[in-house]
């Protein structure tokens, strides 16, 4: 059994964040790493896609924006599999007989 293959990499956490958040309300990244009491290295690695998505920042975020913890995971989530399907090349066959 191979891995299955997205059509295009999942959008990054931060992308939305930046596209769908600070850019439409102005808010710098300093305001939300201020916001939400982080260094703004936090928020710059987020935006810039060199750090995964934490449950502690989903639940920040999803406070900040009146959104869900679960919208920013699950685009964690997609990110994390879409990279993992790139490294494995086979999967093993089932364990259990049917």
């Amino acid at each position: 059994m191979s891995a299955i293959k997205y059509k295009r990499k999942p959008t990054l956490p931060g992308e939305i964040l930046t596209e769908e958040f600070l850019k439409p309300l102005q808010i710098t990244q300093k305001q939300l790493a201020d916001h939400i009491k982080v260094d703004i290295k936090v928020i710059n690695r987020l935006v810039n896609g060199r750090t995964s998505l934490s449950a502690e920042m989903a639940l920040k975020l999803s406070a900040t924006f009146q959104n869900s913890a679960d919208f920013w995971l699950s685009a964690q989530y997609e990110n994390d599999l879409y990279e993992a399907r790139k490294l494995i090349t086979k999967l093993p066959r089932p364990i259990v007989k049917e």
